[in-house]
């Protein structure tokens, strides 16, 4: 979540209009993320969350975004519902961009995981990927670490060099090995795409819910792992980066206490998390150049996922990321 739009009053009346709802009293910006704008908004008996959506959200998508919370929300896994209007509408605009809004869930992610998180984490995403059979939806991953190439011609290898030296051309060679050894026949399914440790709510200390959808689509249900892994099981210690194996285990564990993996699966592990971090490495990138200096936003450094690609690259095991 970050702020690049701007709103006031008349937006906030436009919207209260739009859903009938009860008057917006107040509203604040919210930091964190790098993709939408989105503010908490307040009326007297809730709280709300309005998104813009910005540059990598296409228009045309966003009916899948809408859909697939609502039909999640009403299979009893905890994630935002989008609100409808009384002619069924979920979209209007804002400064001529689509947005939505969405039910405030309640507890808040955590500053750091404990290992034994990571097992309830991965046992609630089996639990969605099973829910998630359930609905019938379609969007291909437009960020599937096949589809980099657009990001990569577009990053500026001057700008990007001066914080790490020949990135370009190495996440060039990446990639096509990457492209090389992609797994073909995987189990499929919706997944989160994006499940970082501030789109996982914890109340009370316990796992509640999952946030931020705006990234989901149909893909291997074990690069939903993959993902995780990289997001979660790397412990921070100033700027160094380093893998954590317990917790990866207590994610599988927790995963597969719902859904075992395959033998497939498990061998094909090393070069998802390979295609995850190459996709974060490549976004980041991007946006550590291109981010405009109004927005309301931390920008997130690259270099985090150039430590977590050079690991997965001296490994080439399944039993090496849980012996």
């Amino acid at each position: 979540m970050a702020v690049y739009t701007k709103i006031g009053k008349r937006d906030l009346n436009y919207i209260q209009n739009f859903f009938k709802m009860e008057k917006i009293l107040d509203y604040v910006g919210i930091k964190k993320g790098i993709e939408n704008t989105n503010y908490l908004i307040f009326t007297k008996k809730q709280k709300y969350i309005l998104t813009i959506f910005e540059k990598r959200v296409q228009q045309k998508e966003l009916p899948y975004f809408m859909n697939l919370m609502s039909q999640l929300s009403e299979h009893k896994i905890n994630c935002p519902r989008p609100l409808q209007n009384p002619k069924g509408r979920y979209l209007f605009k804002i400064k001529n961009k689509k947005a939505c809004v969405v039910t405030f869930l309640k507890g808040k992610d955590k500053i750091k995981l404990l290992t034994k998180d990571l097992y309830s984490i991965g046992k609630n995403i089996a639990r969605m990927h099973r829910v998630s059979k359930k609905i019938n939806l379609y969007r291909k991953n437009s960020f599937s670490p096949l589809n980099l190439n657009s990001i990569l011609n577009r990053i500026n290898k001057k700008k990007i060099g001066k914080l790490s030296k020949n990135l370009v051309s190495e996440m060039r060679v990446t990639l096509k090995e990457i492209k090389k050894n992609w797994p073909k026949s995987l189990p499929k399914n919706i997944i989160h795409g994006d499940l970082f440790i501030d789109n996982i709510f914890f109340y009370k200390k316990k796992f509640y819910g999952f946030i931020d959808f705006y990234f989901s689509s149909n893909d291997f249900e074990a690069y939903e792992l993959a993902t995780c892994i990289n997001a979660l099981c790397f412990n921070q210690i100033k700027k160094r980066f380093f893998y954590d194996k317990n917790k990866t285990l207590q994610l599988l564990n927790g995963y597969e206490s719902i859904r075992k993996l395959n033998k497939k699966e498990k061998n094909s592990l090393n070069i998802l998390c390979k295609g995850s971090a190459l996709r974060y490495l490549a976004t980041r990138a991007y946006d550590y150049i291109n981010t405009p200096k109004s927005a309301i936003i931390k920008k997130k450094d690259p270099r985090e996922y150039i430590q977590k690609l050079a690991f997965h690259k001296k490994i080439n095991s399944f039993s090496s990321y849980i012996k």
